[in-house]
């Protein structure tokens, strides 16, 4: 990958700041960040930052982002698949670079992995876990078990431990025998560290928000995002089909 690829990251926060997994994976990447100032993990504090997503795109399309990546799994699902489709188009339309979500990472991540049956964890309290299971289902994905954190303060999940995530994973894989993947949602949650353990006790592999977000910005460029350490699904990105997901664009040419 060229060394001038520059990714533009709309992001939950208040600040402009770029989440320090992502630094972690992808280290030679050079990263661009936006904050919209979600204000809690609500349908309400989703709604105080929703209308930013496409002003903060275009400002880092003005930074000379080539692609951009909107990271807040459930600032992009809370309200339906439909607006969703419809966020990525106006993004994609405002910016006229290669663009996706964080939501569309955890279906890519899945679909690479050819997993249908899913097991879900979640930082979420009921609402929002609703309606992250109806966003799962309208792409083609049976929840057989959802298990959440139940918070609503932005900034808790941060607080959660390896040893949390891995428990609540567990819960959520012991309640679906037949689960072919476990989805972790939530970019606030520290998953960095949590798939490999997770992925030899159960023995399906794991999809988490933050790492299939990093993953996914990465094939927005054309760049496998193969990543060897942290779980199944990075470990296996370079030999599923070459590059991009089918709604991303062939690899891009450095802007004059």
């Amino acid at each position: 990958m060229p060394n001038d690829i520059t990714i533009g990251l709309v992001v939950p926060f208040a600040t402009d700041s770029v989440p320090d997994e992502g630094l972690q994976m992808y280290p030679h990447v050079h990263f661009v960040a936006r904050g919209v100032g979600v204000r809690s993990l609500t349908p309400d504090g989703y709604d105080a930052a929703v209308d930013g997503i496409v002003p903060a795109a275009e400002y880092l399309a003005a930074r000379q982002a080539d692609a951009i990546m909107v990271i807040g799994t459930s600032l992009t699902f809370y309200r339906g698949a439909d607006f969703h489709a419809g966020l990525m188009e106006k993004v994609r339309a405002a910016t006229g670079l290669p663009a996706s979500t964080m939501s569309q990472a955890i279906v890519d991540g899945l679909n690479s992995l050819g997993a249908r049956r899913i097991a879900v964890a979640t930082a979420y309290a009921e609402e929002v876990n609703g309606r992250l299971k109806a966003f799962l289902a309208a792409h083609g994905f049976d929840v057989l078990a959802l298990e959440g954190f139940g918070l609503f303060g932005f900034g808790e999940a941060d607080r959660k431990s390896k040893d949390d995530i891995i428990a609540l994973g567990t819960k959520a894989c012991a309640a679906a025998p037949a689960a072919e993947a476990l989805v972790i949602s939530c970019g606030g949650l520290r998953t960095l560290d949590v798939a490999v353990p997770l992925e030899r006790q159960h023995g399906i592999p794991v999809v988490a928000s933050t790492q299939a977000a990093f993953w996914a910005a990465l094939r927005l460029i054309g760049d496998s995002g193969q990543l060897a350490g942290y779980g199944r699904m990075l470990a296996q990105a370079g030999e599923v089909a070459a590059g991009a997901p089918p709604h991303a664009p062939a690899p891009i040419e450095r802007r004059a």
